[in-house]
């Protein structure tokens, strides 16, 4: 909820701490470009940005070091399109992942297809059965995400697993 004096202040103070980024949404790219010309911190955004004709504004006007897609919500092929146009910007990309196992699967798929990755999010502070989740669970050492090799995204949804957690009312 902040505004961009508030991020501008925000990003100033956290300078002396070298952050890998700063992350903020803004809905007005020109208020998010001045807050990243203001500070050396990193800024990394976009995660709510649906398709290319909203993304363009945001590139237009160099409003961030690290675009955040969000490869769920606007499908593999449009998400490549995105990635694609701001590799043309010279804007390196990172999923933005938070909505379970497979969509870490599609994530990984995406960010390994694209030349200006940077990170991948992976939401770890799950239930302990979440990778279960999944008949080939995905592995994750020393940081590394070990894309599966399996046909489609890599595994399909373990229904029996799914069956013995369902949801709490």
């Amino acid at each position: 909820n902040y505004k961009p004096e508030g991020l501008r202040r925000l990003a100033k103070a956290a300078e002396p701490f070298n952050l890998l980024w700063l992350e903020m949404d803004l809905y007005e790219p020109e208020a998010l470009a001045r807050v990243r010309q203001s500070t050396t911190t990193p800024i990394a955004s976009l995660e709510t940005i649906f398709g290319r004709r909203s993304l363009r504004p945001y590139l237009d006007h160099h409003t961030v070091d690290t675009a955040i897609i969000d490869v769920q919500w606007n499908g593999m092929v449009e998400a490549m399109r995105m990635a694609a146009m701001a590799d043309a910007y010279e804007v390196n990309v990172a999923s933005h992942c938070s909505s379970g196992p497979l969509s870490t699967l599609v994530s990984a798929h995406f960010c390994a297809a694209i030349p200006n990755f940077r990170i991948m999010e992976v939401d770890v502070d799950e239930v302990p059965w979440r990778t279960q989740l999944l008949t080939r669970p995905y592995k994750i050492e020393n940081g590394e995400f070990y894309l599966p090799t399996a046909p489609g995204w890599g595994a399909d949804i373990d229904e029996a697993t799914l069956r013995a957690h369902p949801p709490k009312n």
